[in-house]
């Protein structure tokens, strides 16, 4: 009877390593993170600051699921946080926005539309921006999901 109940204890084990080792084999969720971009655009409600510009900040997080890269260690199987610095820059610069509010939703929108990416959050600050009192930054955020 005790060799009965030794061996079901070993079966039991058996079942919990083979379920550690079925999760081991799945894909993590990845989340490319990009902080403290620095654009030099024109933001800004009155026709001042949209002539002169401004630096903004812009923060950046893509849920891009699970990702082949971390397999294959290739950079086509993921997303180039080059390029989505270079696609951030270029929404920035197409037009003048008159609020953070619109520029944070048109750079989620293009990111969104141009990769695979489940969800995209944007945080977009103007340092030393243009008020009355002293405020060391503004900020907005936007998250959408694909």
């Amino acid at each position: 009877m005790i060799d009965e109940l030794d061996d079901e204890e070993f079966d039991e084990d058996d079942d919990v390593e083979d379920e550690d080792e079925d999760e081991g084999h799945s894909e993590p969720e990845v989340t490319i993170e990009i902080s403290g971009l620095s654009l030099y655009t024109h933001v800004g409600v009155t026709a001042a600051e949209r002539e002169v510009g401004q630096r903004l900040l812009i923060d950046l997080r893509l849920d891009v699921g699970e990702c082949d890269a971390t397999v294959t260690d290739r950079i086509e199987d993921t997303v180039d946080y080059g390029q989505v610095c270079e696609t951030v820059n270029l929404v920035a610069q197409q037009r003048n926005y008159k609020t953070l509010e619109r520029l944070c939703a048109a750079i989620a929108d293009r990111l969104l539309d141009q990769y695979e990416a489940g969800a995209v959050w944007v945080k977009a600050a103007k340092p030393e921006p243009p008020l009355a009192l002293v405020v060391s930054e503004v900020s907005v955020e936007v998250f959408r999901e694909a």
